[in-house]
């Protein structure tokens, strides 16, 4: 019988049975929509990849390749590193407090059925204090112990990120469910084009650079009323 279940390991974390909670996030949509300055599917097609191109690709996901090939040579206290990089690099609280919010529950769902000493160690740092537990670096600490491909793991977090953010318009209705697939599908040349530019990079290559977006996820922090987490 066939003993690699990395395929399936893979689908389990990309389902949105898996507990990550994702789907309480918008990413500063809801604040956007609240506002009426997106008008539809067009602009909310900008959004995303403009925050995969400026954000995501050049902090998270470097963040997530250095953590999957750290967990290679078993380097706790380089995860670590990356961890408190990335924290640092999220500059709005709203979103460092969901991702390691995420994070935190990953580990908590894997370690209950995975045993593995890199990943205890690095869970008793989080536990402790001493690593904040963002959801990249934990995704990418994951997917190496289960054995998932590096270049998946980082489409699976870049797809994932796109399914929430269209999730959130779904359900803010900015958007009906056909039009949630083609924006979808649209962005499939961003995503493979910055999982191929960002895999390799090291932490020092790590960079965001998009204040208005941040602006966005400030006000959206701020609002007294709201539907998402971020």
């Amino acid at each position: 019988m066939n003993t690699d279940f990395s395929d399936l390991s893979l689908l389990q974390l990309s389902d949105s049975f898996f507990p990550t909670g994702l789907y309480t996030m918008s990413n500063g949509l809801e604040t956007v929509f609240s506002e009426k300055t997106i008008t539809g599917i067009d602009d909310l097609y900008e959004l995303i990849k403009i925050n995969i191109e400026q954000q995501i690709g050049p902090a998270d996901c470097v963040a997530l390749g250095c953590a999957y090939d750290f967990t290679s040579s078993n380097n706790v206290e380089k995860i670590i590193t990356c961890d408190k990089s990335l924290f640092a690099m999220k500059l709005i609280g709203e979103l460092r407090e969901a991702s390691c919010r995420s994070g935190t529950q990953m580990m908590k769902c894997i370690g209950s059925f995975v045993s593995n000493n890199t990943l205890f160690e690095y869970h008793d740092a989080i536990k402790e204090s001493r690593a904040p537990g963002t959801h990249p670096v934990v995704t990418g600490v994951v997917s190496n112990i289960l054995g998932i491909d590096k270049q998946k793991s980082v489409l699976h977090f870049l797809y994932g990120f796109s399914v929430s953010m269209v999730g959130a318009a779904l359900r803010l209705g900015m958007i009906e469910h056909l039009q949630s697939q083609k924006i979808l599908h649209q962005l499939k040349p961003v995503i493979t084009e910055t999982c191929e530019e960002y895999i390799t990079k090291s932490l020092d290559d790590m960079w965001q650079f998009a204040p208005e977006y941040d602006i966005i996820q400030i006000e959206h922090e701020q609002q007294f009323s709201k539907m998402f987490i971020t």
